[in-house]
């Protein structure tokens, strides 16, 4: 703790000294018993350890789901804007117009991305599912049912679920898709 108050306070004398150098001498402070403490807003830092491979195979397994998610990353983004912005443009629309809209986009979309999307494989698929999930924060199933109708969500749950995949699931960067997480984090940091 000392340490931390100590680093706290050096790094306000730097900047203290930088701003006065540059004609400027503005610092947040907040009095607390009579003794003024400078108060400095820090962007926040995430630090991973060094990943720890059991065998190879875990490494090489790793390093796959790294390519894959770094695959389908850029879609996630893209699919998490787009939701947004359709959700934004077809709030005012009635009912009739929203569907119009969103055939419009669709076909839009599908003459962009359809190759694509229709070249990734099952398990980049599935990624893409996830972090679909992360970008928005609904499941697949939810997306599905609000853009296209319930009997078009059924259908593709019960088509997922014969290959093994439930559009209902929710994302879990804390547990199950930890590794995804962490290499989101890594993508959105720069590192990899």
């Amino acid at each position: 703790m000392k340490r931390l108050a100590l680093f706290i306070t050096i790094m306000a004398a730097c900047y203290g000294l930088q701003a006065q150098h540059e004609g400027v001498n503005v610092l947040k402070a907040k009095v607390i018993n009579g003794d003024t403490i400078p108060q400095i807003y820090l962007p926040e830092l995430r630090v991973k350890g060094y990943i720890i491979y059991r065998s190879p195979w875990e490494q090489r397994k790793f390093e796959r789901l790294v390519r894959n998610v770094k695959k389908v990353y850029p879609y996630a983004r893209l699919a998490g804007m787009k939701l947004e912005e359709y959700g934004n443009i077809m709030a005012g629309l009635p009912e009739k117009e929203q569907k119009k809209y969103y055939r419009k986009a669709e076909d839009e979309l599908k003459a962009e991305f359809g190759n694509e999307l229709k070249a990734l494989t099952f398990t980049q698929g599935k990624i893409l599912l996830k972090l679909v999930d992360r970008e928005t924060g609904n499941p697949t199933y939810n997306i599905v049912k609000e853009l296209r109708g319930s009997f078009v969500a059924f259908f593709w749950q019960n088509l997922s679920k014969i290959f093994g995949y439930n559009l209902k699931e929710k994302y879990d960067p804390q547990g199950k898709d930890r590794d995804i997480e962490t290499i989101v984090l890594m993508i959105e940091n720069g590192t990899i």
